[in-house]
């Protein structure tokens, strides 16, 4: 990138941070509530807020002086490293600050040791078969990657704390005090992680292993391992930049994770803040989070340049997107039957109607599903909580799709808006949302639109840097196409399938962040019958009606799996199959010869 390039983009970095530390400075007034009195109330919940003592507050605090004089006392403080006093605890702010984000790094590297791990393992049977150029025996898979990629976080949490530590006593469920105090809340981040990104590298795999390279070097008996090896270092630069997304959600967004295991982690701190409006530490937290995002986006982003080496410089890159479609498999068909009929034998019964006498029933044929808490029948509520739930996922899910198509086309002004939006925990985003527009139905909505899109732009962008230096598209331009004809023609065909599967894969954690806000306050309240409300309204009772909390997590693993699998129109596997790339029937490995998907024998 040239030098003017990289100041314009420095620059843009440093307003959008400016952009986000006004609007947390100004989160108190923005959501038009008394900052002395939620102050008051988070200091001492007992203590009566009469005009004296709020005023005492005020004055104590400068808040008469305004939001921006606040906020230029905080960033003047900054340049000579001071952030503060806590509003709360009267602490210093950066020692505290700095404390938590070493907790959430720990956490964090611990849970990517864990969804590389989890990755491996889902990608482990096309890895095997790729190399020794059998892939095209393999059916293409990965529903249960993509139910496991579902499962809720705070879920596997509580599971794992119940079930683990407190029921087997294998291992410690609360408090941060050793390396195995890490393992339950790492598998609790690690795995959907690890599952979404296997997903994402299974998706590019059969390219990799259909390009000529992966052809000769078995032809000339290269060991297996070795070209599984280069065929994932080949896909790394399409992963990378979300990797980065991961690093940085895992340290701030696992805020229900470092709450089930009480963790002091930057997440819990930056939500804690929000809540108690403690603007020095919310405001510390949140610059904190940008940072690490712009350097974790910016090192990635670095490492996907130099993994692909002289060709993304030279236009040298074969493609790992085919442009012909498959078809879809029966696993699809099938998951949305079992859906649909849970829907239909749901929908006549009525998701409102109590009966204290059926609390936390088990399944059975009155209710197969069991009941709640308050002896609601749970095949009701999941039944009805489809319709809305998946309607405004989708919707959500749609928009964001495009939205990131669009921005992932103008990766400069993207880059900087993905890594800073990716450093607002979702939590947070809901805050400011309502701060802004209001408690409400659309509230949810629009908090978790405005974040949904940035995993997808920054898989685009990544994809796309690839596809820019291919040999088809170099040919293309070299043949007078303008920048319109390569785009519609040959960028948009080769990245549009892979975003869509990965928009898709996201569609049940869509669903889950509309239900957390809403349980926050932040939009539909009980007893509305959303998924994810279901799931954290009976999230206390999991170790006495486990069924209450297994069924809407189980509708919500299906709904992964069925989002994967609807997706076989494009999967890479089936197209290569179809184009003969995969294989001994193959016209590259004719021409390479009839033991090109093995070792050479001696003659």
């Amino acid at each position: 990138m040239p030098k003017r390039g990289r100041g314009l983009t420095a620059l843009w970095r440093l307003l959008l941070a400016a952009g986000v530390g006004c609007a947390i400075g100004l989160l108190p007034w923005l959501s038009r509530t008394d900052p002395a009195l939620t102050v008051l109330k988070a200091r001492a919940q007992e203590r009566t807020a009469t005009p004296e003592v709020l005023a005492s507050v005020r004055d104590e605090l400068g808040l008469d002086a305004g939001p921006l004089r606040l906020l230029g006392r905080w960033a003047g403080g900054l340049l000579r490293g001071d952030a503060g006093e806590s509003w709360i605890s009267g602490d210093p702010v950066l020692p505290a600050v700095l404390q938590a984000l070493g907790s959430s790094l720990l956490l964090m590297v611990a849970a990517m040791v864990v969804a590389v791990a989890t990755a491996a393992v889902g990608c482990g049977r096309t890895l095997r078969l790729g190399a020794r150029g059998r892939l095209a025996a393999r059916r293409p898979g990965g529903s249960g990657a993509a139910a496991l990629a579902a499962l809720p976080e705070f879920l596997l949490a509580s599971v794992l704390a119940t079930v683990v530590g407190v029921q087997l006593g294998w291992l410690p469920a609360l408090g941060f005090y050793g390396p195995k105090w890490l393992i339950l809340p790492a598998l609790s981040l690690g795995l959907p992680a690890g599952a979404l990104l296997g997903r994402l590298l299974a998706d590019l795999l059969p390219g990799a292993f259909a390009e000529p390279w992966a052809k000769a070097a078995a032809a000339r008996g290269i060991p297996a391992g070795r070209i599984a090896g280069h065929a994932v270092r080949r896909c790394l630069p399409g992963l990378l930049p979300n990797l980065g997304l991961f690093v940085v959600g895992l340290t701030g967004g696992a805020v229900a994770v470092e709450q089930v295991f009480d963790i002091p982690g930057l997440g819990r701190t930056t939500l804690d803040a929000a809540v108690a409006q403690d603007l020095p530490v919310l405001q510390t937290s949140a610059l904190v989070l940008i940072v690490l995002a712009a350097v974790a986006g910016g090192l990635l982003r670095y490492g996907a340049g130099r993994a692909s080496g002289p060709a993304l410089r030279d236009g040298a890159l074969p493609t790992l997107h085919p442009r012909r479609g498959g078809r879809r498999g029966w696993a699809a068909y099938a998951y949305g039957a079992v859906l649909l009929v849970v829907v239909a034998f749901a929908l006549p019964r009525d998701p409102l109607a109590l009966d204290t006498n059926a609390r936390l029933r088990a399944p059975s044929w009155a209710h197969p599903f069991g009941t709640d808490s308050l002896g609601r029948d749970l095949l009701a509520r999941i039944g009805h909580g489809a319709l809305n739930t998946l309607a405004l996922s989708l919707a959500i899910s749609a928009a964001a799709l495009l939205a990131g198509l669009l921005l992932g086309l103008l990766p400069r002004l993207s880059g900087p808006l993905v890594d800073t939006l990716n450093a607002i925990p979702p939590v947070l985003a809901g805050l400011l949302v309502a701060g802004v527009a209001g408690p409400g139905t659309m509230t949810p909505a629009l908090a978790v639109a405005i974040v949904a899109w940035v995993p997808l732009a920054a898989h685009t962008s990544a994809l796309l840097r690839q596809e820019r230096a291919t040999e088809h598209v170099a040919a293309a331009r070299s043949l007078g196409a303008d920048r319109a004809h390569v785009i519609r023609r040959h960028l948009l065909p080769a990245v549009l399938p892979p975003v869509a599967r990965h928009a898709l894969l996201r569609l049940p954690g869509v669903a889950l962040a509309l239900a957390a806000l809403g349980f926050l306050g932040l939009g539909t309240q009980p007893p509305s019958p959303e998924w994810g409300l279901l799931l954290a309204e009976n999230q206390p009772y999991a170790e006495r009606a486990p069924w209450a909390v297994l069924a809407p997590a189980a509708v919500l693993a299906l709904l992964g799996a069925l989002a994967v699998t609807a997706t076989g129109v494009g999967s890479p596997l089936r197209v290569l199959r179809r184009q003969g790339e995969l294989g001994s029937e193959s016209s590259d490995s004719g021409r390479l010869g009839a033991g090109a998907s093995r070792p050479p024998g001696p003659g």
